[in-house]
């Protein structure tokens, strides 16, 4: 009983913590609105602060309800497995710890499309832990802060535009300079295709069964969606065009022989059909063949 009034008046102390930390949240969250910080950035601030508003009470309550106990004690009883506590939320750390960089570099924010690894889609959260994407499927993605903070990331909304490109095969009977100028004409009346930085095409391989063209465009947005609706528009254009020229389009071709592999015949050239001398000949009587000397 002798406790009571300690217990009552750290309850409402603790009470008062809860308050001010919720104050303070709002406080920060209007701060940094201000300062056109990133929104992100902002709500883990006034989490942060929150936060240690609440254990700063809960260590004033302590003391106030336990007499004595001191933040000393509890210091040095943690210091005693500090290390093995260290080891054991090494990944929870090293993930926050990236979580602030992150949101203090900013190298995306939110609503960017990224690619890691396997994955792209938008950012959807930027959190202490881990980063939420929702992939162009529909799905969710959530990766650790570290792996996007040490690891290669591509940003594909860094820049407000951003270029396309595609190989087109023509046949090797074709005029490439009469190609070229039908591509860079579908390009340029194609809706979504900037003409500056000016589209191209420049010839790129000489290939088994083609010469291929390499077109390149530039659009504006580079978000995924606007990428596929230019590509398919810029596609079907070109194709469209090339074929009301006469420019062929041509699929690759094999050109097989056979020869017989039996015993008798097999690792003798003279003896197959392929080592057949030309000349006119009935095909369907073997070829004479001269006996070894």
């Amino acid at each position: 009983m002798l406790a009571l009034p300690n217990i009552v008046f750290g309850l409402v102390v603790f009470v008062g913590f809860v308050l001010l930390s919720r104050g303070a949240r709002s406080l920060v969250k209007r701060i940094m609105r201000g300062k056109s910080t990133n929104h992100s950035l902002a709500l883990l601030l006034s989490r942060l602060t929150s936060v240690i508003m609440l254990v700063l009470g809960v260590l004033v309550t302590a003391t106030i309800v336990l007499p004595g106990f001191t933040p000393a004690s509890l210091i040095s009883a943690l210091g005693v497995s500090g290390l093995a506590i260290g080891f054991a939320f090494k990944d929870i750390f090293q993930n926050f710890l990236a979580g602030i960089l992150l949101l203090l570099t900013e190298p995306f924010k939110l609503g960017d499309q990224i690619k890691y690894k396997d994955f792209e889609g938008t950012v959807e959260d930027i959190q202490t832990r881990a980063t939420t994407v929702k992939t162009y499927d529909g799905r969710r993605v959530i990766i650790p802060n570290a792996e996007l903070f040490t690891n290669a990331v591509t940003v594909n909304t860094a820049y407000d535009k951003r270029r396309l490109q595609y190989d087109v095969g023509i046949g090797y009977g074709d005029d490439i300079a009469r190609a070229r100028e039908l591509i860079l004409e579908a390009m340029r009346k194609t809706a979504g295709v900037l003409e500056h930085p000016a589209p191209d095409a420049l010839v790129m391989d000489l290939a088994e069964s083609s010469v291929n063209i390499r077109a390149r465009w530039w659009i504006d947005p580079p978000r995924q969606a606007d990428v596929l609706d230019a590509q398919d528009r810029v596609l079907e254009a070109i194709k469209n065009t090339l074929s009301e020229n006469g420019i062929d389009l041509p699929f690759p071709t094999r050109q097989i022989l056979f020869h017989d592999q039996t015993e008798a015949t097999d690792g003798d050239r003279r003896k197959q059909r392929e080592g057949w001398p030309a000349g006119p000949r009935d095909a369907s009587s073997p070829p004479e063949v001269q006996p070894r000397k």
